[in-house]
């Protein structure tokens, strides 16, 4: 007779038990009133984990913590700016404070501006792209590590793009920022990776949350479906439970990394 797991659970050495690599774990998570945030929030707290979410929109991220205490998991929300380095150490000072210690880190805010050709890019675009997508993960790690480098041990996980290893055509603002992103996440893996912390990005395409629904990027859909060998977008399900791999204790000796999820894409 064979068992059904969630993904990232393992049967114990009994066979008899279900245990999770994330039980009990603290997890900070930005962005997650909506999207890839959210989804992940969901399933780490079913996987036992104990989470911190932190996002600029609060009565968004109020909401999914209300709705994961209500189904007996430990969330809390903050409102949180990632453009602001205060906010990005305030939300590592909770999870200390409420739980002891800071397991994992998901540093997932970010933002697209408008689609335009480079050379219509004003330097406000620039700035807002900048500042949210390179500036706020380069706070948040900042914070997360600090923390994590008293213990030895923790997992940062960076969501960058397929812009950020790749050309994105009218988003020039965008693909500079998660370049920026791949490159802390390489270097801070170099400089802590003899105090065992791991830090790994994750590279997806086009999804479909509401980063890409509720914005211009919805009205070229079909297009840039069809850019993919796999002639689709990613469901977010599938970024998530790569992302939850990549966060995973079990995946012990992957750290540096900028994981492409993305249809095959990057292959063309």
């Amino acid at each position: 007779m064979t068992s059904c797991l969630i993904a990232g659970q393992t049967e114990s050495a009994e066979g008899n038990d279900v245990v999770s690599p994330f039980k009990d774990s603290v997890a900070l998570i930005t962005g997650a009133a909506s999207g890839l945030g959210e989804l992940l929030a969901r399933r780490l707290v079913r996987l036992q984990a104990r989470v911190v979410l932190g996002d600029r929109n609060f009565v968004g991220v109020e909401r999914v913590a209300s709705e994961l205490r209500q189904q007996g998991g430990d969330a809390v929300a903050f409102a949180c700016d990632v453009t602001q380095e205060v906010d990005a150490a305030n939300l590592v000072t909770e999870a200390i404070t409420r739980w002891g210690r800071l397991d994992i880190a998901v540093n997932n805010a970010g933002m697209s501006p408008p689609m335009k050709a480079l050379i219509d890019t004003t330097e406000a675009d620039f700035d807002v792209a900048i500042a949210v997508n390179a500036k706020g993960t380069f706070f948040g790690m900042k914070h997360q590590l600090a923390a994590m480098q008293q213990r030895k041990t923790g997992v940062i996980l960076n969501v960058a793009s397929a812009a950020g290893i790749g050309a994105a055509p009218k988003l020039a603002a965008y693909s500079a920022a998660k370049h920026a992103v791949v490159g802390l996440t390489k270097t801070a893996a170099v400089e802590y990776a003899r105090m065992g912390i791991r830090v790994n990005a994750i590279c997806p395409f086009y999804t479909v949350t509401p980063m890409v629904t509720d914005s211009e990027i919805s009205e070229r859909m079909t297009f840039l479906a069809n850019a993919s060998p796999m002639k689709r977008l990613g469901a977010p399900e599938e970024i998530v439970e790569m992302m939850l791999s990549l966060c995973s204790p079990r995946n012990s000796y992957m750290t540096g990394q900028a994981v492409s999820v993305d249809g095959g894409v990057s292959a063309i």
